[in-house]
C-alpha cells in the first residue's frame, strides 16, 4: 500500500552536486513516518548507511559523507531529500530510500524504495 519513489539520480562530474528526493505515498493517509533516510550500494560492495533523519530532526551521517551531504525532510509531504555536494567517484552507487515506522490507519511498517543510480565520473 505504501510506496517510496526516488528521483534525482544521474551522471555528474567530480566536484559537482545532485539532490535526491524520495516521496512516500499511499492510497490512504500516512499519519507518521518515524525515520527516513538513505543507504547506498556501490558495485562490488555491501549496502551502507548514508544518512537518516527522524521526524523530530535528529540526523545521522556516515563519516564518508559528513560535511558534503545534507539530509532534510518535509513531513507535510512525507518526503526526504539528500543534497550531495563535492561529489567524488567513490560516491558512485545505487542510492536507496528507506522509511521506518510508516504509520497508516491499518499498519506500522518499514519500506524501501527501488533505488536511483548516482554516477560520479569525468
Amino acid at each position: 500500500q505504501v510506496q517510496l519513489v526516488e528521483s534525482g539520480g544521474g551522471l555528474v562530474q567530480p566536484g559537482g552536486s545532485l539532490r535526491l528526493s524520495c516521496a512516500a505515498s499511499a492510497s490512504g493517509r500516512i499519519f507518521n513516518i518515524y525515520t527516513m533516510g538513505w543507504h547506498r550500494q556501490a558495485p562490488g560492495k555491501q549496502r551502507e548507511l548514508v544518512a537518516t533523519m527522524t521526524r523530530g530532526g535528529n540526523t545521522n551521517y556516515a563519516d564518508s559523507v559528513k560535511g558534503r551531504f545534507t539530509i532534510s525532510r518535509d513531513n507535510a509531504k512525507n518526503t526526504v531529500y539528500l543534497q550531495m555536494n563535492s561529489l567524488k567517484p567513490e560516491d558512485t552507487a545505487v542510492y536507496y530510500c528507506n522509511a521506518d515506522g510508516v504509520a497508516t490507519i491499518a499498519t506500522i511498517k518499514d519500506y524501501w524504495g527501488k533505488g536511483t543510480l548516482v554516477t560520479v565520473s569525468s
